[in-house]
């Protein structure tokens, strides 16, 4: 199977991160009714369950060396015993919840035939309730969740592969790990994992990660589907929060879930020499049996964005936010080129300043702190990636000197397109965003605002390291640049130089 463009697929669908539930107002009463029954009950028997489920997961591997816990407990009375107690109490939680009955579709295959089973669309925490149909299968988790009472022991008992993603020797560790279980030809149980990553609101497939694929072994691909009038189990990015998943799913006097197991997908040697091409295929085969688009969304850290090329384009840009917040505040637009060029003289005069909520009120002449405090909000899930509250002064300038709002780290691809004459110029980056066929769809269906016509920032690019995004601006034509930022709500996200 061959790759293929995804990108007016991907653009013309809506955002998968984002799910609001829609209900009747008989449908709200019957669930305010129901629920302030249903609720405290069915959560006081979940937890019943875990509070039992836990000390025997401890049991499994107490008393083994760590040599011994490396090996998969297949054998013994640790098997016999305590598997079948985990399991039965696994599904009586689910139970509980209302899902009486799960209904399974197709064959599940075993261990040696498929030792990856990749289930989607990953809706919320409650698609958990396929681990007991897979005879609870090992997951893949964060190390953090280790210390969490009950998931950690249930973690141990599962004797998953934990990760810590923000070390880089803990995520190598992982993958090795996983390869050398997924090809040991049946001797590890079978690995369950959500190829995407994160939860969507079903609409769509999503990118899929490569993590399932890198052993090149045959995947058995599952779906889940939920077959209810009221769609509740599901929680996201933005929209229903998981209290609310779980209240709405609580409240409901039964849930129907339905397991659905494909044929076992067996990679050509293509597929096996790259990863993120069996990834992309089994998502189109997944997406066809589920009659949704698989598209090139994904989530880079806690910002969804699509792909265009090499770049990652924000599914919300910070910039139209941020411009809807100050004009909501009142500032008109000569008042937010000022208040933008006031903050880049102070980045370029002061390289130790940083802003905070209360520096900006004044810089933007807000009256409402909360304002500054929304905006301080939206970048720094970009740029303070140390969670310090505060933005530097390269971020600032990072911020005001950037075209998508979101960093950039793979545009080799678009750096070329730009090299082909030589030193890339500013006429080189105009015509590469006007007539290349991938990236003329920045200013097509990115650049360009509701209501406006499409409008091209005049950008110029040096091709010299700076930590100021700014320093390639002249000045005569700074003004013009900060009148097209403001204009269309959009600003320029140049990847910093390593």
């Amino acid at each position: 199977m061959e790759r293929r463009d995804r990108h007016q697929t991907t653009s013309d669908y809506p955002n998968p991160f984002v799910h609001k539930l829609s209900m009747t107002r008989a449908q709200k009463m019957r669930g305010m009714v129901f629920g302030s029954i249903l609720f405290p009950i069915r959560v006081f028997l979940v937890a019943i369950c875990f509070l039992i489920m836990w000390p025997i997961a401890r049991l499994r591997l107490a008393g083994l060396s760590e040599a011994e816990r490396a090996r998969p407990v297949m054998t013994g009375w640790r098997r016999w015993l305590l598997h079948p107690i985990i399991w039965f109490l696994s599904r009586a939680a689910f139970f509980f919840l209302g899902f009486f009955r799960v209904r399974v579709k197709g064959r599940r295959a075993c261990r040696k035939e498929a030792p990856v089973l990749a289930v989607a669309p990953h809706s919320s925490f409650l698609d958990m309730l396929v681990l007991p149909e897979t005879q609870l299968a090992t997951v893949v988790s964060r190390s953090e969740n280790q210390s969490i009472p009950v998931i950690g022991a249930l973690l141990e008992f599962n004797q998953a592969v934990l990760v810590n993603r923000k070390n880089p020797e803990s995520r190598k560790q992982a993958v090795m790990q996983i390869i050398q279980r997924l090809t040991s030809n049946g001797y590890w149980p079978q690995m369950l994992m959500f190829p995407e990553g994160t939860t969507t609101n079903g609409t769509s497939l999503i990118k899929f990660k490569p993590g399932a694929f890198l052993a090149g072994v045959p995947v058995q691909p599952v779906l889940l589907h939920y077959p209810n009038k009221v769609d509740t189990v599901r929680w996201t990015h933005k929209g229903t929060s998981w209290m609310e998943a779980l209240w709405h799913t609580c409240s409901q006097i039964y849930t129907n879930v339905t397991v659905e197991y494909l044929p076992v997908y067996i990679p050509s040697q293509e597929e096996k020499n790259d990863p993120n091409l069996y990834a992309d295929n089994v998502q189109k085969v997944m997406a066809k049996a589920l009659g949704i688009p698989a598209t090139d969304h994904v989530m880079e850290g806690r910002v969804p964005t699509r792909k265009l090329g090499g770049l990652s384009l924000p599914l919300e840009p910070p910039a139209r936010e941020t411009h809807s917040l100050l004009q909501k505040n009142g500032l008109r637009k000569p008042e937010v080129e000022a208040a933008l060029s006031r903050m880049i003289d102070r980045c370029q005069s002061e390289q130790r300043w940083s802003a905070d909520v209360d520096d900006l009120v004044p810089l933007l002449g807000l009256t409402d702190r909360q304002t500054a405090a929304k905006i301080c909000g939206l970048y720094s899930k970009l740029y303070d990636r140390e969670g310090s509250g505060s933005l530097t002064a390269v971020a600032v300038s990072d911020l005001m000197g950037a075209l998508l709002g979101s960093p950039q780290h793979h545009t080799e691809e678009l750096y070329r397109e730009l090299s082909k004459g030589g030193t890339p110029t500013e006429q080189d980056l105009f015509r590469v965003l006007t007539t290349h066929p991938t990236y003329k769809k920045l200013i097509s269906e990115y650049f360009t605002s509701e209501g406006a016509e499409s409008t091209l920032p005049s950008i110029p690019v040096t091709n010299r390291k700076t930590g100021n995004n700014n320093e390639g601006l002249p000045s005569n034509n700074r003004s013009a640049f900060l009148h097209e930022t403001a204009d269309n709500g959009v600003t320029v996200a140049n990847k910093k130089d390593d």
